[in-house]
C-alpha cells in the first residue's frame, strides 16, 4: 500500500507539474494583443519626469509605419515631378486615386469646397497611417522571427537573444488603446480648430448649442454638449483598439484548440489533427474578415474625423 501510495503522490506531483509547464492559451493570447512588458522593452530609456522613455514595440512599430510612409509618399512624388510627365503612372497613379478619393468621398461632402483643400492633408495622413498599422499587425514577422531564433539559432524562449526582445508583445499598434486615444485627440483638437477658423473662436462655443431656446433649456442642454465633445474621441479611441485587438483575440483563440486538444487526447497526432481539423478552416476564415475589418476601420475612423470637423463648420446642417 505504501509503495502504491507514493506511485500515487509521484504522478500526482508530475502531472501537477506538466500543468505548470503545458500550454497557458490566456497567457499567449494577452501576449499577443498587448504593448511589451517593462521589463522586456526593445530599448531601455531612462524615465524623466516620472514617465518611461523606453521603446516598446508598438511604439517601434510605430516609427517604422511613419518612416515607411513618408519614403514611400515622398519617393513616389519626388520620381513623378522628376519625370515631368503630366500623367502618372504606375504607383503615382494609385496614390493619385487614393487622394482624389478621400477628398472626393469623404472630405468634401462633409467640410464643404471652401476648406476641403485645408482638411484633406490631415484625413489623408490619417487614413495611410490607420490602415498601414493595421495591415502590418496581419503579418507574422516577429513570429517568423522567434521559430527563427529558437529553432535555428537554437535559444530557448527565456534567453537573453536579440530577438528574444522583440518577442514580447503584440505588433498591432492601433490595438493599444494609448495609440487611437492620442489618434482621436488629434480629430479632438481638430474639431475645435476647424470651428474656429470657420466662425472665429467665441462664436464656434456658442454654436455648440442652439440660439433661441428658453434659458432653463440651457441648464440641461450646455452639459450634455460639453460631454458630447469628449464622447466623440472616447468614442473613436475604443471602436478602433476593440475591433483591432478582438479579431487577434479570435484568431489567437481558434490557433489555440491545437494545443489544447494535444493536451487532452494522449496522442499527439490524434490530438493536432482534431486541431488542425477544426481550428485551421476558422482561422482561415476569420484572417479573411480581419483583411476586411483592417481597411473598413482605418475608412470609419477618417470618416468619423471628417463628419465631425464638417459638423464644426457646417453648423446650419
Amino acid at each position: 500500500m505504501s509503495v502504491q501510495h507514493e506511485e500515487d503522490v509521484h504522478h500526482a506531483a508530475d502531472l501537477e507539474h506538466g500543468a505548470e509547464e503545458g500550454f497557458n492559451a490566456g497567457e499567449v493570447i494577452i501576449e499577443h494583443v498587448s504593448n511589451s512588458p517593462l521589463d522586456h522593452p526593445i530599448l531601455h530609456l531612462p524615465h524623466i519626469a516620472g514617465i518611461d522613455f523606453s521603446v516598446t514595440k508598438h511604439v517601434m512599430m510605430l516609427w517604422l509605419v511613419a518612416a515607411f510612409l513618408f519614403l514611400v509618399v515622398t519617393m513616389t512624388i519626388r520620381r513623378h515631378l522628376s519625370q515631368d510627365k503630366p500623367i502618372p503612372s504606375g504607383f503615382m497613379n494609385a496614390l493619385e486615386w487614393l487622394v482624389q478619393s478621400i477628398r472626393d468621398s469623404i472630405v468634401l461632402p462633409n467640410v464643404g469646397t471652401k476648406l476641403v483643400n485645408t482638411w484633406t492633408p490631415l484625413v489623408l495622413t490619417l487614413f495611410l497611417f490607420i490602415l498601414v498599422c493595421n495591415a502590418i499587425g496581419l503579418v507574422p514577422i516577429f513570429e517568423v522571427l522567434g521559430l527563427i531564433d529558437r529553432f535555428v539559432l537554437g535559444n530557448g524562449h527565456e534567453a537573453e537573444s536579440l530577438i528574444n526582445s522583440f518577442l514580447h508583445g503584440g505588433t498591432t499598434a492601433t490595438a493599444n488603446y494609448n495609440v487611437t486615444a492620442a489618434l482621436a485627440t488629434i480629430t479632438f483638437f481638430a474639431i475645435i480648430v476647424a470651428g474656429t477658423m470657420a466662425h472665429g473662436f467665441v462664436t464656434h462655443w456658442k454654436n455648440l448649442v442652439p440660439s433661441g431656446l428658453a434659458w432653463p433649456i440651457y441648464i440641461l442642454l450646455i452639459p450634455i454638449e460639453v460631454m458630447g465633445m469628449f464622447v466623440k474621441p472616447f468614442a473613436l479611441t475604443m471602436r478602433l483598439a476593440a475591433n483591432m485587438t478582438g479579431g487577434h483575440i479570435a484568431i489567437l483563440s481558434i490557433l489555440s484548440l491545437v494545443f489544447i486538444f494535444n493536451q487532452v487526447f494522449e496522442s499527439a497526432a490524434l490530438g493536432m489533427g482534431v486541431g488542425f481539423t477544426v481550428a485551421l478552416p476558422l482561422a482561415v476564415g476569420i484572417s479573411a474578415l480581419e483583411i476586411i475589418v483592417v481597411m473598413v476601420q482605418a475608412y470609419v475612423f477618417t470618416l468619423l474625423t471628417s463628419v465631425f470637423i464638417g459638423m464644426a463648420i457646417n453648423v446650419h446642417h
